[in-house]
């Protein structure tokens, strides 16, 4: 029979080992409920399914990942912390060097990079290019990332004409081998690609010509980011529904039960 203090010194000792290092697929679970990020952010993790979708994407450590165009910085808050110390992040924003965009083009980086220098401590380690095609249509060396990651961006490029040219660009940066994820509003297969553009949706087909165009291969979908509740009929387009909710509150409970948009998540490899 083992004596007291054996037992004694066994607890002491398992507790007081270290628990071993965080995969990525949990620094991602944990990260994603921060408390560096808002709770209107952490309350679309249901929406938007993080862990999957970048587990989906094959993102890794040691990787050098680079997301187009993140907007407010949504899968920012999440991708910085989780590849800080175990890979790169980089981010490619509009150019504040380029004239006459949208205001929030100006906006949106100014404020994300006050958010980087008020929170280094998250933040440090992210890189910035500046992407705002044609004028500034570069995202750096050639075969210089592993991974380039884009969120609901396909549409705007398609309306602008430029969305080849910059799939191209995708194409270019990545290694061989290296990943294009790709997460998108869908459209119905057969509609109109500028019509359901304009309402900010794009059909699966129309993204994959475009991967093929460039020389990307398509590898997978999922199904991880549908809505089949999404109907894509609204007056508003896909800023109908939530977060963006154009209509303020006309029939608010009724696109809130629809939930986000019906989105497509796929995964393209460079040869």
């Amino acid at each position: 029979m083992k004596s007291f203090l054996t037992c004694l010194m066994a607890v002491s000792f398992s507790a007081t080992v270290p628990a071993g290092p965080m995969s990525l697929t949990d620094r991602v679970a944990a990260d994603m409920e921060g408390q560096h990020r808002s709770d209107a952010n952490k309350a679309r993790n249901v929406y938007r399914h993080p862990v999957e979708t970048l587990e989906f994407f094959g993102i890794a450590d040691g990787m050098s990942v680079m997301e187009i165009w993140p907007g407010g910085g949504w899968y920012t808050e999440i991708l910085a912390p989780v590849m800080r110390g175990h890979g790169k992040l980089v981010i490619a924003t509009w150019d504040p060097e380029v004239e006459g965009q949208a205001e929030y083009r100006y906006r949106l980086p100014k404020e994300m990079n006050q958010k980087f220098t008020s929170q280094a401590e998250i933040y440090d380690q992210v890189e910035t290019v500046f992407f705002s095609p044609p004028q500034s249509a570069s995202l750096g060396d050639d075969s210089s990332v592993d991974a380039v990651v884009t969120f609901r961006n396909t549409h705007g490029w398609i309306r602008s004409g430029q969305a080849q040219l910059i799939f191209n660009e995708f194409a270019r940066v990545l290694k061989p081998g290296g990943v294009l994820g790709v997460v998108q509003h869908r459209a119905d297969e057969g509609t109109d690609l500028m019509e359901s553009a304009k309402q900010g949706y794009v059909s699966e087909s129309a993204v994959k010509a475009l991967a093929a165009n460039a020389g990307l291969v398509f590898e997978a979908a999922s199904d991880v980011n549908a809505n089949p509740m999404d109907r894509k009929d609204y007056p508003e387009g896909v800023w109908t529904l939530p977060p963006s909710y154009d209509l303020e509150d006309q029939d608010r409970e009724i696109y809130t039960a629809i939930g986000e948009s019906d989105r497509m998540t796929l995964r393209f490899r460079k040869p």
